[in-house]
């Protein structure tokens, strides 16, 4: 989890709609509608993921988000949900995140009569399946809802105006052919996007990045998602003895997901200079899977 610096007036790449940067390559968004090959189906395993984190959120919301302060100008708490996809999973996060605000509000400000009031922006690729996603909009909420297409690698709100920011980072926003390349791109997309949010979330506002995590010093060949890596390149010579592919689209075909380490994410932090950092851990959802993984 990180919260704003103090520092008010940064030194930020960008300043608006009018900043000139390098053209973002497409990025993919997940099968919406919700079929049998639908992210809402086939997105469990982040949902626990997301379930891990949720007492780390709570946790954090309730030692470290001053809301009188955050709140003493306007009853209205903006949320940004970046990357929200189509699925369950943004709805239970965000039903979290709102209760857990309402809570902290309620034990630091014991007798305001002050109703607060919740928006939250969901978040993700224009290609998303936004349809989807607000047509399964929980009719018992405690927030109003509004969609902001757009890549979070991007400004997407208005400057100071976010007062917590909820984001799930799996993928750089380029591929390259090796380790070292892979994490000199991850740090370029993340500088974008912390210097993006130190624009956007007000003086104190929160932000937590859920986001795939090894051990300092762990071999990427050490990871247990490796095994998902061997049988799809198993599947692709499969593919390829069929016919189905051709052998220089198997070998240029990159994946591009990047998974830091804590330390590494840390240094991005720090080098970013706009926030600083609450918590930081790697937790493990594999332990809460039923049946062996």
């Amino acid at each position: 989890m990180a919260e704003v610096a103090p520092d008010p007036s940064p030194l930020i790449i960008g300043g608006g709609g009018e900043t000139v940067r390098r053209p973002l390559p497409d990025s993919l968004h997940v099968n919406g509608g919700d079929g049998t090959y639908s992210y809402t189906r086939n997105s469990y395993f982040q949902r626990l993921a997301a379930n891990v984190v949720k007492e780390r959120i709570k946790g954090v919301i309730t030692m470290k988000l001053d809301v009188e302060n955050l709140f003493s100008t306007s009853n209205t708490i903006y949320i940004a949900d970046l990357g929200c996809a189509v699925g369950p999973n943004a709805f239970d996060a965000m039903q979290d995140v709102v209760h857990f605000i309402q809570q902290k509000y309620t034990l630091q400000c014991p007798q305001s009569n002050t109703t607060l009031q919740f928006l939250v922006l969901f978040n993700d690729q224009p290609s998303n399946d936004f349809n989807t996603l607000f047509t399964s909009l929980p009719r018992e909420r405690p927030y109003y809802a509004a969609g902001v297409p757009g890549s979070f690698h991007r400004r997407l709100f208005p400057e100071s105006s976010i007062h917590f920011v909820h984001c799930s980072i799996h993928y750089t926003n380029a591929p390259n052919e090796v380790v070292q390349a892979y994490a000199s791109q991850f740090a370029k997309d993340m500088e974008e996007f912390l210097c993006a949010r130190a624009m956007e979330i007000v003086t104190g506002g929160m932000m937590t990045i859920i986001m795939p995590g090894l051990p300092n010093e762990m071999p990427y060949s050490q990871l247990a998602a490796s095994l998902m890596y061997d049988f799809m390149a198993s599947t692709f010579m499969d593919m390829e003895n069929e016919g189905l592919v051709s052998e220089d689209e198997v070998d240029s075909f990159n994946l591009p997901i990047y998974t830091p380490s804590p330390a590494e994410m840390a240094s991005v932090v720090e080098k970013n200079g706009h926030f600083s950092i609450e918590m930081l851990e790697l937790t493990n959802p594999a332990s809460l899977v039923d049946g062996p993984y």
